[in-house]
């Protein structure tokens, strides 16, 4: 494609269509070349394919991932149920550790001097 931008305006069609035939032969033979100097680089060796066709069959852990979940309709149901009738969440036997949280209250600076303020402020600016 860049061959046929660079050399479209100072050349004709017939000249610009042969330079990137060319062009393509010869990046189709280099990726061609790459391609299987690859494949043999990385192929892998017959002592390591059997050694990990040994390892494979002495742990078949983590070759297959079970997809379903746990069946918890009968909670959803009673959770559902609890809260078209108002209450939020269900009685049960489980204590809940649900503490809601209680912010500190601010506190107002009506009462205070002017000279405390700008203390205050001194302080809280680092000056």
């Amino acid at each position: 494609m860049l061959t046929l931008l660079f050399s479209i305006g100072d050349n004709g069609p017939a000249i610009t269509g042969l330079r990137c035939l060319y062009a393509f032969i010869v990046f189709f033979a280099l990726a061609f070349l790459v391609r299987a100097a690859l494949a043999i680089i990385l192929k892998p060796r017959p002592e390591a394919a059997m050694r990990h066709a040994a390892a494979a069959e002495e742990q078949p852990k983590g070759q297959a991932i079970d997809y379903s979940t746990p069946d918890q309709g009968e909670e959803l149901r009673e959770l559902l149920h609890y809260q078209t009738n108002g209450n939020v969440t269900p009685e049960s036997s489980q204590p809940s550790d649900f503490k809601p949280l209680s912010p500190p209250k601010l506190v107002s600076t009506q009462n205070k001097e002017p000279e405390e303020l700008a203390k205050a402020i001194r302080h809280l600016t680092g000056g």
